[in-house]
């Protein structure tokens, strides 16, 4: 067997490279969300079908344009939309006047600072016997944090 030598670039053996000079870097991105190793950044794949698959691209298809089957096939319906009209049990906290005597200053709630990766002083490496919960901050991992992590913020003492 032959390697096809045209499919992969000149001097890459077609693994992914950690080299610095392969790698997309901060200053040429529009995304600066503080992390130093470009490699932390993360990256969330999009929800929706890539522009090469849409109908009418080329010049015979915007001549045609779609029938309507095509249309209608895009169409999904909007399953969370309620009528207006209707009010029910889950609209309890939908108007203005509810929510401000419960909820008075949700504003300064927590610290403007978010905090990082939080690591078991262990790493993780071994079976936790203690009761106490310890970790600390290793930083922000690019986009790679979950709901949780990116809920936790920094709130000084003179703030409480």
């Amino acid at each position: 067997m032959s390697d096809d030598i045209g499919s992969t670039p000149e001097g890459s053996d077609g693994e992914y490279s950690l080299d610095d000079d392969d790698q997309l870097q901060p200053e040429d991105t529009l995304d600066d969300r503080g992390v130093d190793d470009v490699l932390d950044e993360g990256y969330s794949p999009p929800d929706y079908a890539p522009k090469g698959a849409v109908h009418g691209l080329t010049a015979q298809e915007m001549r045609e344009g779609e029938t309507l089957d095509e249309r209608l096939a895009e169409e999904e319906p909007d399953v969370g939309a309620s009528d207006p009209s209707e009010t029910g049990e889950s609209d309890w906290q939908s108007h203005e006047y509810d929510s401000d005597a419960e909820f008075p200053n949700r504003a300064d709630e927590v610290g403007a600072a978010r905090a990082g990766r939080l690591i078991a002083p262990d790493e993780g490496s071994g079976i936790d016997t203690e009761s106490d919960v310890f970790a600390s901050d290793a930083g922000i991992d690019g986009a790679g944090a979950s709901a949780e992590e990116a809920a936790v913020h920094y709130i000084d003492d003179d703030e409480r």
